[in-house]
């Protein structure tokens, strides 16, 4: 602090120094700092007086940093025409005039308030002007002067980053350059040493050395190895005033880590391995795992292993997990317990990226012994093959054979294989599997266009122990026949103007269509428009084929009228390019439409058409008036229809009370127990139990006694008749007079006595039956009932 004071001193007194020059060239202005000369005597005694110049100027000095208790002198501004009677007032304008500087403005001293920093701003920029202290008016033009702020070592230097992060390859040789750190000093550059650096080394030696001017970090040690030490921690610093006693200084971080080579080969920790392998094990299972260790990282430590000697190398192979880097022995071959119990190979581990700079350190390659045990075990069925792919024609009868599935009992007894599906995969039951042979059948016609793969499960399992059990995917293939019909590919309809007969006919289709066919592409395009034979002619319309897929359909005249005919279907039939092809007739609806002259749709609607093509305002206004009187006659006569009063009782046909059954068969006499059904006596308002009153709403349902009520098909008719009177005593809602109720029934104590002849067996009547018996077998009983009295008389 003390050098630093000192340091200031000195330079305040240096631009003290420098306001007594002039640094500017030659201006015509009187305005100029003043120099006051001295009194000097000629030689012949005579008093010379040293006449004022007028210094050239533009620029003053100030020192940045300045603490002391005054404010700086900056320079003083002075006129030729100020007389020093202070009539003469300076003024000062621009950067900072008012803040930073004051000016006197009697005597123009200019002087600086505040402390500046030439790091924030460097030079001010002022304007100079006397003018007259009472009128202010200008006595000179204004002049203009810079004030720069002259530098001090103030500002340490300073690092573009805290901490730096860089890497070198281990074992690189002595001066291989690192990174290059920078510095920078916020001091002016261009004045002294303030912003001269000098970059040093403080922490990472002997390892590392720094260039004092360039800040380019090396390597000053050999062979440094990244498997004994990665990482390195280095500080570098940064001086100014060239790196001399008192200039300031700053430093950082930088952290070195050595990257890695290919400078280790890989080793096994042991010299043989042991291993067992099951012979029911398959082929790609794993046998065990080696491991070289390799102490570089990255792609140098990457290891490959090989088999390169030994009996099991046909039966077993080793592959390399990089992950891991280890060597995964696998079974290649099944293994054969009875036949060979054990087997040994010789492996080899070595580097996948060799650097020839340490081919020397070689060889990068190590061998171990690995010995391989066959363990018995009772192996599960074997499928030969890991899959089965399978095909069947669509529509194919039930019980067709798919294909076969094949597994065998690889142990020495040789069990029988039983074989299944999984249903879980064959949800729908398509197919069966013979449980001895493994041949897969149909069990329904199968469809591709609903399922083109179906993909099953078959389990193959040991007869004799159900536990060993395989499974294999079988995948079936529906291959596609023929069978559907090309349609159109989507809803058409066609419009078509209407033109008279002289109006050429347009070349533009006037729909086109396209196919769609559900089978595959081999039974699908190309497809084939035409018209049905029938119509091949059709005077209208016809279907030019585009082959490409498409049709167009054109119209074959002009003079189309919606008068005559609006709509029109045209039939066309679609073929596809299977073996043997097949056709579907679609049909194509085109409507008549009016257009404007440019052949634009303006409608369709033949009915407005019609109506304004043929009938006039007033006949428009008749129809309409026609319409209102016949809706009013019709009220009119619905009105005085419910002015009548309708009866109360309904002598009608249609009364269910009265209704009499026609049966056109004839009965069997006595026995016949079915020709008659007393529910046909029933009124179906009475089951219910509300009868309806024409002359009143009832304002209440009656709801009958169960316990009075006949079962439906009872043949007790007083029991009946006794019923229906007690109901009709006892409804409120039946009207309040005697209801005539008609039965076609015969009972007992009728004053006009029985009508009926079942029992004229037992009477004196004379009547003679024998007729009965010319009347055919279905009279015969009551030929034998009714003519027995004769026969019985006879033998008496």
């Amino acid at each position: 602090m003390k050098e630093n004071y000192c340091l200031q001193a000195a330079l305040v007194c240096l631009s003290m120094l420098c306001h007594s020059q002039a640094f500017a060239l030659e201006r015509r202005s009187h305005l100029r700092p003043s120099f006051y000369g001295h009194h000097e005597k000629g030689k012949e005694g005579q008093v010379l007086q040293r006449s004022k110049r007028g210094w050239v100027w533009n620029q003053f000095f100030v020192i940045e940093e300045y603490t002391g208790p005054d404010p700086v002198l900056v320079g003083r501004l002075h006129s030729d025409i100020d007389s020093g009677d202070g009539n003469i007032k300076y003024i000062l304008s621009g950067e900072g005039a008012g803040t930073i500087f004051v000016i006197d403005d009697k005597s123009g001293n200019i002087h600086a308030t505040k402390t500046l920093d030439r790091e924030e701003r460097a030079q001010y920029t002022l304007m100079a002007q006397a003018v007259d202290r009472d009128t202010n008016r200008p006595l000179e033009p204004p002049s203009e002067f810079i004030v720069k702020v002259q530098d001090i070592n103030d500002n340490p230097p300073e690092f573009l980053h805290e901490t730096y992060h860089a890497n070198v390859p281990e074992r690189s040789n002595v001066g291989t350059s690192v990174i290059q750190v920078t510095a920078s000093d916020a001091d002016d550059p261009t004045y002294g040493n303030s912003a001269k650096l000098v970059y040093s080394i403080l922490e990472g030696q002997p390892y590392f050395s720094v260039e004092a001017q360039t800040g380019i970090i090396r390597t000053a040690l050999p062979n440094m190895d990244r498997e004994a030490k990665e990482e390195y921690h280095v500080v570098i610093q940064a001086k100014d005033m060239g790196g001399h006693m008192g200039g300031l200084s700053g430093t950082t971080k930088v952290t070195i880590t050595l990257t890695d080579v290919n400078d280790n080969p890989p080793k096994f920790p042991q010299s043989v391995y042991q291993m067992s392998v099951s012979e029911a094990a398959v082929p790609g299972e794993e046998v065990g795992r080696v491991k070289a260790k390799d102490p570089d990282i990255g792609e140098n430590g990457l290891v490959t292993y090989n088999i390169v000697d030994g009996d099991g190398m046909e039966l077993f192979e080793i592959t390399t997990d990089y992950e891991t880097q280890e060597g995964v022995v696998k079974l290649k071959k099944p293994v054969d317990f009875e036949t060979k119990r054990a087997y040994s190979l010789k492996v080899e581990a070595a580097n996948v990226h060799i650097d020839p700079k340490f081919i020397s350190n070689g060889p990068f390659k190590d061998t171990v012994t690995v010995k391989i045990a066959v363990e018995d075990a009772d192996e599960p069925p074997m499928f030969l093959a890991p899959s089965y792919i399978h095909e069947v024609q669509e529509n194919a009868a039930a019980g067709t054979v798919v294909g076969r599935v094949h597994a065998k009992d690889p142990d020495a007894a040789n069990s029988p294989i039983r074989y299944s599906i999984d249903r879980h995969t064959d949800l729908d039951r398509f197919f069966t599997i013979n449980p001895e042979d493994g041949f897969i059948k149909t069990t329904k016609p199968l469809d591709r266009e609903e399922t083109a793969w179906l993909n099953i499960s078959v389990f193959a399992a040991e007869i004799h122990n159900r536990h060993q059990e395989a499974k294999v995917p079988v995948a079936i293939r529906v291959l596609d026949v023929n069978d559907n019909a090309p349609k159109f590919a989507a809803p058409y309809e066609g419009f078509i103007c209407e033109s008279d007969q002289t109006k050429p006919l347009s070349n533009q289709p006037i729909v086109t269509i396209s196919a769609d066919d559900k089978d595959d592409t081999a039974n699908g395009p190309r497809f084939i428009f035409s018209l049905p034979p029938e119509i091949i002619h059709n005077p209208n319309f016809t279907v030019r084929d585009n082959r490409d897929n498409t049709a167009g359909v054109y119209a074959r005249r002009g003079g189309f009228s919606r008068q005559k005919q609006d709509l029109y279907l045209l039939p066309i039939v679609i073929s596809d390019g299977g073996i043997p092809p097949m056709s579907s007739t679609n049909t194509l609806t085109i409507k008549v439409c009016g257009c404007d002259v440019n052949g634009a749709l303006l409608s369709c609607n033949a009915e407005a058409y019609i109506l304004n093509a043929g009938l006039s305002t007033g006949a428009l206004i008749a129809i309409l008036a026609c319409i209102v009187i016949l809706l009013v006659i019709v009220v009119l006569f619905v009105t005085l229809r419910r002015q009548k009063k309708e009866p109360l009782i309904v002598f009608e046909e249609e009364d269910v009370r009265e209704n009499i059954i026609t049966y056109d068969d004839e009965g069997g006499g006595e026995e016949d127990t079915e020709a008659f059904d007393i529910a046909t006596l029933q009124n179906p308002d009475g089951i219910n139990g509300f009868i309806p009153r024409k002359d009143i709403k009832p304002e209440y349902q009656y709801m009958p006694r169960p316990g009075l009520r006949p079962a439906p098909n009872s043949v007790d008719v007083d029991d009946f008749i006794n019923t229906r009177i007690q109901e009709a005593d006892n409804d409120p809602t039946a009207p309040p007079y005697d209801s005539i109720q008609i039965y076609g029934y015969e009972g007992r104590g009728s004053v006009a006595g029985s009508l009926s002849s079942l029992e004229s067996a037992t009477t004196d009547s004379d009547l003679d039956y024998d007729y009965l018996q010319n009347w055919g077998p279905r009279f015969k009983k009551l030929a034998d009932l009714y003519g027995s009295k004769d026969t019985f008389d006879d033998d008496s």
